[in-house]
């Protein structure tokens, strides 16, 4: 599913010259020594863990790693540093048919500046939502769709057609199709259950759908890349099969490691690799672990 859905900016340390660039003069950098938190980093800088999070495009919850580059913002006027986790005063702004990315933007808050949605404008820009968002990229807001301007009624489904199908799989079906193309039944089933209770007819607020709860660049991915563009979005069947066949390519690129491709499946594997991974993540691996061990308790 890839569930941590904001793009966030400042992974890769081949980022750092971009950031340096679009950074004010006074920024200064800090290189994390072992042991070093957020919290602890923030208070000897006299700033709040919001603004440092915010200005590295991390979340109040990451955990820092020895050797990771900060950026340590300025603390008086001109700063384009925000607790918001966005810039509040950028060069260009979202009306002018393009953007360029400041740091401690997200895909999401400037979707919704744009009027937008995140799958619309990560689409028009050819870019992955479980993939870092380097600071001085210039996106195209020209011929984005826009957002939706009215929520949809109670118990109607939501974002495009075509909508999931109103079916329940077993676990026996989704480890069919897991042994079928060599994935762990118990993982495949694990994962199923974790992200639905086995239920197709469910939409998560960012646009994941279906029993295995697929985002949809993450759906177009698989086509593209693993499926040959041969699967039904809303069929459970397909659903599944495609949620199975991102397991085996993660397992494939973990050298079979099944709570790191659980980790990958629910954050981004590359998210994972560059910044470890987060608390919720890690609670997710945990459950699915559980979930392998024991009864599902589905149907």
């Amino acid at each position: 599913m890839m569930t941590m859905k904001r793009l966030r900016t400042l992974g890769p340390l081949s980022a750092l010259v971009a950031l340096l660039a679009a950074a004010p003069a006074t920024a200064a950098i800090h290189v994390v020594a072992p042991g070093e938190t957020l919290t602890s980093v923030a208070t000897v800088d006299g700033l709040s863990v919001a603004q440092l999070a915010a200005a590295n495009g991390l979340p109040t919850t990451a955990e820092l790693l020895a050797g990771q580059t900060l950026v340590i913002p300025p603390q008086s006027g001109g700063s384009v540093w925000s607790d918001t986790n966005s810039a509040t005063t950028v060069p260009t702004s979202v009306d002018e048919g393009s953007y360029v990315v400041q740091p401690g933007d997200t895909l999401t808050a400037i979707a919704e500046r744009a009027g937008t949605t995140v799958a619309s404008l990560a689409a028009a820009n050819d870019l992955n939502p479980d993939r870092y968002l380097l600071v001085g990229t210039v996106l195209t807001l020209d011929g984005v769709a826009a957002a939706p301007s009215a929520e949809p009624a109670s118990g109607a489904p939501t974002g495009l057609p075509p909508y999931p199908t109103p079916e329940v799989v077993s676990a026996g079906e989704v480890g069919s199709i897991a042994e079928a193309n060599d994935v762990p039944a118990s993982l495949a089933d694990a994962i199923g259950w974790q992200e639905s209770g086995f239920n197709n007819d469910l939409v998560s607020p960012t646009g994941a759908t279906g029993v295995m709860q697929i985002e949809p660049a993450t759906w177009s991915w698989i086509q593209s890349s693993l499926a040959d563009g041969a699967l039904a979005p809303a069929s459970a069947h397909d659903n599944v099969v495609g949620g199975v066949l991102l397991l085996h390519q993660l397992l494939s690129d973990t050298g079979g490691n099944s709570a790191l491709a659980a980790a990958g499946y629910y954050q981004g594997l590359a998210s994972v690799q560059q910044s470890g991974e987060y608390p919720s993540t890690q609670s997710y691996v945990n459950d699915v672990l559980a979930l392998q061990r024991g009864d599902f308790g589905g149907p």
